[in-house]
C-alpha cells in the first residue's frame, strides 16, 4: 500500500483524470485494500475490493453506514457474476433479466458465494450484484480482474472461482446523505476519485429479488422502471416491497438521500400556504418550473424544463446538492408524475423528507 494517512484530513479527495495510466494505477490502490470513488452511470460510488473484509470495513467506517445495510458488488460482466456466484446458484428469472439490463442500473439479490466476506452482506446469505454500463467503471474492475489472476500466477495459486474483481461500491456519501453524481460531489475519506464525468442515469440501480417462480421483488425503486422489468417477467409478476419490510438491500430504511437543510415533499406546489414557511429562507425543486412562479422563494432548481423523467432523474441529486449549498432554511420539493422514472425520483424524495 502506498504510504500516507488512508484517510485524508479533508474531505474533499483529490480527483484524477481517467487516463490508461490512473486506471491502473487505481485498480492496484483497490488490490492493496484502498478506497476509492468510482464513476458508475447511476452515481458514484465508494469503492473497494469486495473480497477485502477489512477494506469493506473501512467502507462502512468512512460512510458512517450500519452494519445492516449490505453493500452492492459490481462486476465488469455477466460473465464475471456467473463465475463470481456460480451461474447455476441463479434463478432462470436472473438469467433472463441479465440478458435484458446488463450493463446497467439493475442490481440483482442472489446466493452468497462462501468466499465473499460477511461483512459485505450484513450477515446475509444473499447479495446485490450488478453489471455497471459506465464504461469506466468496466475498465477499472476489469483492471483489477486482471491484476489479481496476475498476483495469482505469480504466487503460484489458482484464483478462487468466486474471487473475481468485484468491487464493493455503495454511494460516496455519508449515509443517508444525498448521493454524488459528479466527481466533486464526493466528500467521503478516500484514496482519490476518478472523474467520469455527470452520470447519465443519476440515480440508484433498481434492485430486485428474482424467484424460482418467475417473478421478481422490487427491495428498491431506481434506474431500471417497472414498466421495463414487466416488458421481461410479465406485469403479474412485479412486486414492489412495502415500507418496513426487512433490509435485505440498500436504499430500503427509513430515511435516506436526505440533504443536510431540511426537505418538505408537496404533492401540489400551488397548494402549498406561503405562511406556513413564516420568515424563512425557502427553496424550491419542481420538475418543470411552470408553477412556483412568484411564491417568493429564494432559490430554485428546474429537473427538466420539458419534463422529460429520464432527465430529470440525472439531474436530481446535482439539483439537491446545488440547494443544499445555498444557505436554506428549507427547501420544498414538488413530486413529479408517479411512472417511470418519475416513481424513483419520488422515492428519493419521500425518504429525504422523513423525519
Amino acid at each position: 500500500m502506498d504510504g500516507g494517512d488512508p484517510f485524508p484530513k479533508t474531505a474533499q479527495p483529490p480527483v484524477m483524470a481517467a487516463e490508461g495510466s490512473t486506471v491502473a494505477r487505481a485498480a492496484r490502490w483497490l488490490a492493496d485494500g484502498e478506497l476509492l470513488g468510482m464513476p458508475t452511470e447511476t452515481v458514484y460510488g465508494l469503492a473497494c475490493h469486495a473480497f477485502d473484509a477489512a477494506a469493506a470495513a473501512r467502507v462502512f467506517e468512512a460512510k458512517r453506514r450500519p452494519s445492516f445495510d449490505p453493500l452492492i458488488v459490481h462486476v465488469a460482466s455477466t460473465d464475471n457474476a456467473w463465475r463470481m456466484i456460480g451461474e447455476q446458484a441463479a434463478p432462470t428469472t436472473a438469467r433472463a433479466l441479465a440478458d435484458a439490463f446488463w450493463p446497467g442500473p439493475l442490481t440483482q439479490v442472489l446466493p452468497k458465494p462462501a468466499e465473499l466476506p460477511r461483512i459485505v452482506t450484513s450477515g446475509l446469505e444473499t447479495v446485490g450484484v450488478r453489471v455497471p454500463a459506465h464504461p469506466l467503471a468496466q475498465r477499472l474492475i476489469e483492471a483489477l480482474d486482471d491484476l489479481l489472476r496476475e498476483r495469482a500466477i505469480t504466487k503460484d495459486t489458482a484464483p478462487s472461482r468466486a474471487r473475481v474483481g468485484g468491487v464493493a461500491a455503495p454511494s460516496a456519501n455519508v449515509f443517508g446523505g444525498v448521493s454524488p453524481t459528479r466527481a466533486e460531489h464526493v466528500a467521503v475519506p478516500c484514496r482519490a476519485v476518478l472523474d467520469g464525468g455527470p452520470c447519465a442515469t443519476g440515480v440508484e440501480s433498481t434492485v430486485v429479488q428474482p424467484h424460482d417462480d418467475g417473478t421478481v421483488t422490487v427491495l428498491r425503486l431506481g434506474g431500471t422502471t417497472l414498466e421495463q422489468l414487466a416488458e421481461v417477467v410479465g406485469e403479474g409478476n412485479v412486486r414492489v416491497a412495502k415500507p418496513g419490510e426487512k433490509v435485505t438491500s440498500p436504499g430500503m430504511t427509513e430515511r435516506h438521500y436526505a440533504p443536510r437543510t431540511p426537505l418538505t415533499l408537496v404533492h401540489r406546489l400551488e397548494r402549498l400556504d406561503p405562511a406556513s414557511l413564516g420568515n424563512q429562507r425557502v427553496g424550491v425543486l419542481t420538475l418543470t418550473g411552470e408553477r412556483g412562479r412568484g411564491m417568493g422563494f429564494a432559490a430554485a432548481e428546474v429537473l427538466s424544463k420539458r419534463g422529460d423523467l429520464v432527465e430529470a432523474a440525472a439531474n436530481l441529486f446535482a439539483a439537491l446538492h446545488r440547494l443544499d449549498a445555498a444557505g436554506l432554511d428549507r427547501v420544498v420539493a414538488e413530486a413529479v408524475p408517479e411512472e417511470g422514472l418519475g416513481r424513483a425520483i419520488n422515492d428519493r424524495l419521500r425518504r429525504a423528507s422523513a423525519p
